[in-house]
């Protein structure tokens, strides 16, 4: 019996598989059990076509390959080039080990390289689970992108034959360097782009709700606009991506799986993500779904990177009142008959709505046509537990024909940078906004003036502990922006104008 081994996504994560095959007496026959799916089932006919026109003889024998453990479902055309060398190797003394083998087989014996490779080969070295791999050449300048792991590239069936023989070497490949510009920090390597298509300095006026952005990509904390069409809230929205924090190789490999499962193409620059679906969007494509297997959404798309809801209470009731927990335990979790995935949602929450449905409630020049019902009604359709998960609030200004811009993206990040090295100079494992209980209370720590202004503020505001750990929070990372050690009266304040009232 020959045994090889690949792997298979279950959910998220990547499960290695035994592949075993064996030939016994009997009608000549070629089966696959072990609970493969179809695209397993079809690779007998690429499997077979492949041997034959690589001087391969099938034996008059009956022919069982079982994918082992035979309880977990599996699929993928990326099985083909395990089973095959199964086969061709029966008779052989190639000993492989443990060295993983991946990639779909052509008719002709060439192979291909597919989509689920990168993730598994991920997911298995986040697990520490390989050290060495066989894989389609075509999918070596990807794969270079996971460190740690000795990969031999084949471009056909023959060559991975010699190669598992010991007669090739197959090709090898470097680690690849990340595109962008590189930081250390305590030792650890953090990459960013400075690079800004959509600059800040398109936005004129607005100082305050400039100021809020910066403080939000500095932390990583949610954000709520509220203003008038036109005042500028989706313009801000859209160019915080370009100044968020750096990004470490590990959320830079995470990022591209969660692209690669939700079917996009992989792009390894240390740009965090953005997604906004539109406010009609339905639950299962938020959240993640599906009838049979749990499929990713557009809250893991996000992970890392921004989550924009523009005209937020348009959205449904269901969303809405779904999104507390992603935001709250940064997971989500989709439970489905056969199967229950649990994805990361560490992402930075941008909201935008106008101050009443027909939004001139906040304009000088343009009447307000709604009554006092209808803006009741729109401002109830968000929930207080939801509106007191979002860090900062802002109220955009009216636009002015003559302002000026005054900052630009540029200096912006680089503010961002700044505090994002001090955060990690102190040994945060995240970024302010995303702390735990514990960690508030380790590295949030007020000054004795600020903790009075604290008591005060609870006493008169009647904060939630969700709200005082917000504050503080924000605070953090105000006092980052300003370069100070501890959380001063001045800091405090500041966060304190930024949260929401009412």
């Amino acid at each position: 019996m020959r045994r090889l081994l690949a792997a298979t996504l279950d959910g998220l994560e990547a499960r290695p598989v035994d592949v075993e095959a064996t030939f016994t007496k009997g009608l000549p026959a070629f089966g696959i059990v072990g609970l493969a799916g179809n695209s397993i089932q079809e690779s007998k006919e690429r499997v077979k076509s492949a041997l034959l026109t690589n001087g391969f003889s099938f034996p008059p024998l009956r022919i069982t390959v079982n994918l082992s453990p035979s309880d977990l479902g599996k699929s993928g055309s990326h099985f083909d080039l395990a089973i095959a060398l199964a086969i061709a190797l029966q008779e052989e003394s190639a000993e492989l080990g443990e060295t993983y083998v991946f990639g779909e087989l052509g008719l002709d014996g060439k192979i291909k390289d597919t989509r689920s490779i990168f993730p598994i080969l991920l997911s298995l070295k986040n697990s520490g689970l390989v050290e060495r791999a066989i894989v389609p050449k075509e999918s070596l300048e990807r794969l270079s992108l996971i460190p740690g792991i000795a990969y031999r590239g084949v471009e056909t069936l023959s060559e991975a034959i010699a190669l598992c023989k010991g007669e090739a070497a197959g090709v090898g490949i470097e680690a690849a360097p990340i595109e962008g510009e590189e930081i250390r920090v305590d030792g650890e390597s953090y990459y960013l782009c400075r690079e800004y298509p959509e600059d800040f300095a398109d936005v004129k006026g607005q100082e305050v709700a400039k100021r809020a952005a910066l403080v939000a990509a500095a932390g990583m904390h949610n954000l709520l606009m509220e203003g008038s069409p036109g005042c500028g809230k989706s313009m801000i929205a859209k160019r915080l991506r370009h100044i968020l924090p750096p990004m470490s190789l590990e959320e830079i490999l995470r990022l591209n799986q969660y692209a690669l499962l939700g079917g996009e193409e992989p792009s390894f620059r240390p740009l965090r993500p953005y997604r906004s679906p539109h406010h009609s969007a339905s639950k299962p494509s938020i959240f993640g779904g599906g009838t049979s297997q749990a499929r990713i959404g557009e809250v893991a798309l996000a992970n890392g990177g921004i989550l924009f809801f523009d005209e937020f209470p348009h959205f449904s009731r269901s969303v809405l009142e779904a999104l507390r927990e992603p935001l709250q335990d940064h997971t989500v979790l989709i439970s489905r008959v056969n199967s229950k995935v649990a994805y990361a949602t560490r992402f930075m929450f941008v909201a935008a709505q106008n101050p009443c449905p027909c939004g001139n409630l906040l304009n000088s020049h343009h009447p307000c046509r709604c009554s006092d019902l209808e803006i009741k009604r729109y401002k109830q359709r968000l929930s207080d537990p939801l509106l007191d998960r979002i860090d900062i609030y802002v109220t955009m200004q009216e636009s002015e024909a003559d302002a000026k811009p005054s900052v630009d993206s540029a200096s912006m990040h680089e503010a961002v940078i700044s505090a994002f090295i001090r955060q990690k100079e102190r040994g945060q494992r995240r970024l302010n906004g995303k702390l735990d209980e514990r960690e508030v209370e380790a590295f949030c720590r007020l000054e004795p003036e600020a903790e009075e202004v604290m008591r005060k503020a609870v006493a008169s505001f009647g904060l939630s502990h969700r709200s005082v750990a917000n504050v503080k929070k924000v605070a953090r990372t105000i006092a980052d922006l300003d370069g100070s050690g501890t959380i001063g009266r001045g800091h405090l304040l500041e966060a304190l104008s930024l949260r929401r009232r009412g």
